[in-house]
C-alpha cells in the first residue's frame, strides 16, 4: 500500500479546485450584456405605457367634471323655475279675475252698451297679461273636449252628455297653467258620463 504525503493530498485537491474555479469564470464570461438599442426600446415602450396610463386617467376625470358641470346646471335651473314657478303662480287668480268679468260683461253686453268701452279695457289689460305669462314660460292649458287626465285636470263633478264619448272635458271651470314642462296648476273641469239607460215602458 502506498501512502501520500500531506502535500500530495493538498496538491491533488487543488488541483480538483481548479477546474471549477474556471468554469465560474467562463459562466460569467458569456452572461448576456443588454444591448443598448435594446434597452432604449424598452424604457421606451414603457415610457408610452405610463403616459397612456395616465392619458386615461386625465379623460376619466375630465369626463367625471364635465358631467358634474352639467348636473349643477340642471340643479340651478330647476331652482331657479322653482321659484319663478312660486311667484307666477300668483299672477293667476288675477288671470281668473279678468276671465270672470270679461265673461260677466259679455253677457251684460246687450242690455248695457256703454259699458263696451269698459270691456275693452278689461281686454286689453287680460291680453297684456297674458303676454306677460307668455313670455316668461307660462301656457294655458287647453282642456276642453281633451280626455280627461288626472296628472292636469281636477274634476269638479260630471254630466252626462249624449254627444261627447265619456271621461272627455266639456266644460272648463278654471284653467289649468304649465310652466316650461311642469305643472303650475291644475285645469278645474266638468267630466263627460253616459247618460243613464232608460227603462223601457211596459207594453
Amino acid at each position: 500500500m502506498i501512502w501520500k504525503s500531506d502535500d500530495q493530498a493538498s496538491d491533488a485537491a487543488e488541483d480538483k479546485a481548479a477546474p471549477n474555479s474556471e468554469n465560474q469564470e467562463t459562466v460569467e464570461s458569456v452572461a448576456p450584456v443588454m444591448d443598448p438599442l435594446t434597452q432604449l426600446q424598452a424604457d421606451v415602450k414603457s415610457a408610452k405605457a405610463e403616459a397612456a396610463e395616465w392619458q386615461d386617467r386625465f379623460l376619466r376625470k375630465a369626463a367625471e367634471f364635465e358631467n358634474y358641470r352639467k348636473r349643477m346646471e340642471k340643479e340651478k335651473t330647476d331652482s331657479m323655475n322653482l321659484a319663478k314657478g312660486s311667484v307666477l303662480a300668483e299672477f293667476l287668480p288675477l288671470a281668473d279675475d279678468c276671465e270672470r268679468a270679461l265673461r260677466s260683461l259679455g253677457e251684460a253686453e246687450e242690455e248695457m252698451k256703454s259699458i263696451r268701452q269698459y270691456k275693452e279695457g278689461v281686454e286689453l289689460l287680460y291680453k297684456q297679461l297674458m303676454d306677460v305669462l307668455s313670455r316668461t314660460g307660462v301656457m294655458p292649458l287647453e282642456v276642453e273636449g281633451k280626455p280627461f287626465d288626472p296628472r292636469f285636470h281636477d274634476a269638479l263633478s260630471r254630466q252626462e252628455s249624449a254627444d261627447c264619448k265619456e271621461d272627455t272635458v266639456i266644460h272648463e271651470l278654471r284653467r289649468g297653467y304649465m310652466f316650461k314642462e311642469k305643472l303650475l296648476r291644475p285645469a278645474q273641469v266638468i267630466v263627460a258620463v253616459r247618460p243613464k239607460p232608460k227603462d223601457k215602458e211596459s207594453q
